[in-house]
């Protein structure tokens, strides 16, 4: 038998990127220019293209929507309702990816008029089965906050325990106890003092940077 024997459904990938920006969790969308459900809401992506592997896809389309690269990216699960795509039968592999705000300067792509951060808490109406897509990376990404250092992904290179204590909370959604947050972070052993904050008021703050070498499982939170 030949491969041209059998049906042949197109692949996408689908990205959903998030950053810590003005105190609340957001993620990137991105208005279709095109359709199906144009001038609606989605996330980044795009169709696989025949000479790229499924990561070099997702990084393409990253760095389209973003300017960005060499940042946590990490393939989240694939979604193949037969009926998700009004165009035929699209199987897509999505991806979430974590990007420090200083970093980005969104630009709207060919087949997308704009770009756009949104609250997690104020999602507008999305295309296709992006709102499927968008619920589990959020589910992944708080389990990994858990149990990873993914967390520093959206820190700067040195950063306080104060602003460590912040994402955390933001993410979570709730108070953390900050005399018992610093107590079980710096009994890991995974931070490097740097220097004190200079342009602090008050007090400066005690500088800290990721180590280089630890293990992939921490018990963080």
């Amino acid at each position: 038998m030949k491969l041209t024997d059998f049906d042949q459904p197109s692949v996408t990938v689908d990205l959903a990127i998030f950053t810590i920006k003005s105190n609340s969790l957001k993620v990137l969308l991105v208005k279709r220019n095109v359709e199906p459900f144009k001038n609606k809401w989605a996330l980044p992506g795009g169709f696989i293209k025949m000479e790229e592997s499924l990561d070099t896809s997702a990084k393409r389309e990253l760095f389209e929507e973003t300017g960005v690269k060499n940042v946590y990216l990490e393939q989240l699960y694939s979604f193949g309702n037969p009926k998700r795509d009004p165009r035929g039968r699209v199987i897509t592999i999505s991806y979430f990816a974590l990007i420090n705000s200083d970093k980005i300067k969104l630009k709207a792509s060919t087949d997308v008029s704009e770009a756009k951060w949104f609250s997690i808490s104020k999602i507008p109406s999305l295309s296709f089965d992006h709102k499927d897509i968008l619920d589990y990376a959020i589910k992944r990404l708080k389990w990994k906050f858990e149990y990873t250092t993914i967390v520093f992904s959206l820190l700067s290179k040195s950063f306080s325990l104060g602003e460590l204590q912040k994402i955390y909370e933001i993410v979570f959604e709730k108070k953390v106890d900050k005399r018992n947050f610093r107590k079980k972070i710096l009994s890991l052993n995974i931070l490097k003092k740097e220097s004190i904050k200079k342009d602090a008021p008050h007090r400066p703050p005690q500088l800290y940077s990721l180590k280089k070498k630890i293990g992939e499982i921490i018990n963080i939170f």
